[in-house]
């Protein structure tokens, strides 16, 4: 009878160690309601699953309740920008340069419970793009040129969505930034999408674009230099949470080799093999992992 007692014990004791292994091995994926996100949280579950995880994936949502849901618990894993955090999430309008950005949501993240591994080399940053040859034979390369052309009289067309126009670090700040000023009736307000189709078809002359979108080189534009540096760095990383981690420590190499393999020029072609191109996310997401030997 003891003994029948003790292997029932040694049985349950074991039970207990698979229930807390099995939990441990359970990723809950995020992403945001846009390509890039959509891409990164697809490349991400895959990956995980290849490498043993259970993963449920839990993309299309807005940024701010993205972040509430980590925070609560509730996902374990997105790619965030670290410009995002810096002034979104912890409101930060000190300019840093690309180091001190990521370092510094490093640390204010830690206290929540979050861990930001390895920053990618792919930079989605915001910034302002022309139709390659017209800006060629206007002779603009830099915000400073378009600056001076406009503040010269040059009357030039500016097509945004409606929160870079309202923000607190969008328009108006950039235009001070540069001392100009678009104008009023030179500014088109419209979806995010209709932007680059507007550039496109030379309805408008400037527009802001994502710097690694991948209709930037698809549709033959030619993004400014931002010379002064107004835009933050938006580095795309991996954030996780720290309980998480601690359960499940391979987590960070595995996902910190993901985001060694990525840059501007990949994350823009694999925007585009979607946007553009019109492949599947999943499709895209695999053939990429494959080509890099990661599954």
């Amino acid at each position: 009878m003891k003994k029948l007692g003790l292997t029932c014990l040694v049985a349950g004791i074991a039970f207990a160690m698979t229930a807390v292994v099995a939990t441990a091995k359970d990723v809950v994926v995020g992403g945001k309601n846009f390509t890039e996100q959509q891409i990164m949280a697809e490349m991400t579950s895959q990956l995980l699953r290849a490498k043993g995880f259970t993963v449920d994936k839990r993309d299309g949502l807005g940024t701010a309740p993205l972040r509430q849901a980590q925070e609560a618990g509730q996902i374990d894993v997105y790619w965030e920008y670290t410009g995002t955090s810096l002034i979104t999430f912890n409101k930060i309008t000190d300019k840093l340069d690309a180091n001190a950005t990521y370092a510094k949501v490093k640390e204010l993240d830690a206290a929540k419970g979050l861990v930001w591994l390895n920053p990618s080399k792919a930079n989605n940053t915001y910034a302002i793009a022309m139709r390659k040859d017209d800006a060629s034979a206007k002779g603009i390369s830099t915000l400073s040129e378009l600056a001076s052309k406009i503040g010269g009289g040059d009357i030039i067309t500016f097509g945004c969505n409606a929160e870079f126009y309202a923000r607190a670090d969008g328009l108006k700040p950039l235009e001070q930034a540069y001392g100009f000023e678009f104008g009023r009736e030179n500014v088109k307000r419209m979806d995010t999408g209709l932007v680059y189709q507007a550039l496109r078809d030379s309805q408008i002359d400037t527009a802001l674009v994502f710097a690694t979108d991948g209709r930037v080189p698809a549709f033959n534009f030619v993004v400014l230099k931002d010379d002064k540096g107004y835009f933050p760095d938006y580095a795309l990383t991996p954030v996780i949470r720290k309980e998480v981690l601690d359960g499940s420590p391979e987590l960070t190499e595995i996902l910190n080799g993901l985001s060694a393999k990525l840059d501007d020029a990949t994350m823009a072609k694999l925007n585009a093999s979607v946007d553009v191109d019109k492949r599947t996310v999943e499709d895209v997401a695999t053939e990429f992992l494959k080509s890099q030997g990661m599954i």
